[in-house]
């Protein structure tokens, strides 16, 4: 954060600094232990083992610190131990825990309702349900689409990752890992195709054109309950959708009953410099699912949704034992003011700026970087083959598995991503400083190099 009057005080040093091998002794000693206990199927995509974490920096039980632009895969959005959702929590620990909102109700499950109503687009009445996690969300959302429609067809877009629970394996466009081997899936559920600017060139008229030629006669929009779409898909490679794509696919949802869900999971709460992605389309979904920030890292999602949507349920046909925890709720409202509070939109901004400038300085090096693309937090770099960036534009994967592997030794954590392998995804927290992007950004340029 760049106000200095306003900065916050952090209990470890915001800076990066390795003093081990990676992963060191205690984490391969840690390691060990988990090889025996945890199953094979809980893969870390670095076996570093972590003791501390507070704004961007991960410490390891080595004492090694990384520049983290994972954030749990978008979780620890307003920064890892942010004070006053820590507070939140541990006052809410100290009065009630748990009583099931389905059985005694508590004022910070509504207070997160009201929150939700208010910062998701559109000015229509709304309801939330609380859910534990991202997958969940989607669960009841697809369920409140079905029940509302009285239809059973659930529409999803290529390259789509919506989780690993029986439905949303179904919804995801790749197979492996997530889904190989546990089948069978639910039914009813159908992938259209999707608009990927870099690769299909269509502008979103055209793209949305051939989406909807898609549900008319594969599916048919008499039997389509909900179209489910990430205004920009996270796990698929960060794809922005071509100007007009997702508003053209809304109005043809509207006109035909077709409830249009936005899957905001990892796109959502302030991540790309507005609260949803979905304002920067113009979009106005029936329902948006939340998950992944909403809590400053306490387990909680949502569905919030057009009111007679919502109400379309029964009594007792949502809900959960664990939805809507108070103390996940309290940490909620807590992630809310501090995004108000230190205008974590504007910081949300500020990083994209940094980020891309500081990728298309590589691109400028590098000719496998085929694109650099995203809004806010939430930017990708394509990898293609050396000399195909303006032809086939061939994906280049173990580039990607190189550059993870050497930016982690150097105490930089990075992501991949696509449906290829081919992307690398930088997800920081709104806490990571533009020194520590710059610092980062010679590490990958070295990575680059390294190649």
């Amino acid at each position: 954060m760049t106000d200095t009057l306003n900065a916050p005080v952090y209990t470890v040093p915001q800076e990066r600094r390795i003093v081990t091998a990676v992963p060191g002794p205690a984490s391969q000693a840690l390691h060990q232990r988990r090889l025996a206990v945890v199953p094979t199927g809980v893969s870390s995509a670095l076996p570093v083992y972590i003791a501390r974490a507070n704004g961007a920096i991960l410490v390891d039980v080595d004492g090694n610190q990384f520049v983290d632009f994972g954030a749990g895969i978008g979780v620890t959005t307003v920064g890892h131990t942010e004070t006053a959702v820590v507070s939140a929590a541990a006052e809410q620990l100290q009065d009630v825990i748990h009583t099931l909102f389905t059985i005694t109700p508590y004022e910070e499950y509504v207070r997160v309702a009201e929150l939700l109503a208010e910062h998701t687009p559109g000015d229509h009445a709304k309801k939330t349900v609380l859910v534990n996690s991202g997958a969940e969300a989607v669960e009841n959302g697809v369920k409140i689409a079905r029940k509302h429609t009285g239809r059973r067809a659930v529409a999803v877009l290529d390259h789509a990752y919506h989780g690993r629970t029986n439905l949303t394996m179904a919804m995801n466009y790749k197979a492996a890992p997530y889904a190989t081997g546990f089948g069978p899936f639910a039914g009813d559920v159908y992938h259209a195709p999707n608009s990927y600017p870099y690769h299909d060139g269509l502008s979103g008229a055209e793209a949305a054109a051939r989406t909807i030629a898609y549900l008319e006669k594969v599916v048919g929009a008499s039997d389509l309950a909900c179209l489910v779409a990430e205004p920009i898909q996270g796990e698929g490679g960060f794809m922005v959708p071509a100007e007009g794509f997702l508003t053209a696919l809304q109005e043809w949802c509207t006109a035909n009953g077709v409830v249009f869900i936005a899957d905001e999971i990892q796109s959502g709460m302030a991540r790309t410099g507005a609260y949803f992605a979905s304002e920067h389309f113009g979009l106005v979904p029936d329902l948006v699912l939340s998950a992944k920030g909403i809590a400053g890292g306490l387990p909680l999602a949502a569905v919030t949704g057009r009111a007679e949507i919502m109400d379309s349920a029964q009594p007792g046909g949502l809900g959960g034992t664990f939805g809507g925890n108070p103390v996940a709720a309290a940490a909620a409202i807590a992630v809310f003011d501090e995004i108000e509070k230190n205008d974590l939109l504007a910081e949300g901004r500020r990083i994209e700026a940094s980020l891309t400038a500081g990728l298309r300085g590589l691109q400028e090096k590098y000719d496998i970087i085929g694109e650099v693309r995203g809004i806010g937090a939430m930017i990708a770099i394509e990898l293609v083959q050396p000399g195909t960036a303006q032809t086939t534009k061939l994906p280049n994967a173990d580039a990607v598995s190189k550059i993870v592997a050497y930016a982690a030794q150097q105490g930089v954590l990075l992501l991949n991503a696509g449906t290829y392998g081919n992307v690398l995804r930088f997800l920081p927290s709104l806490a990571v400083s533009d020194e520590l992007i710059a610092d980062a950004i010679s590490v990958i340029d070295d990575a680059f190099a390294a190649l």
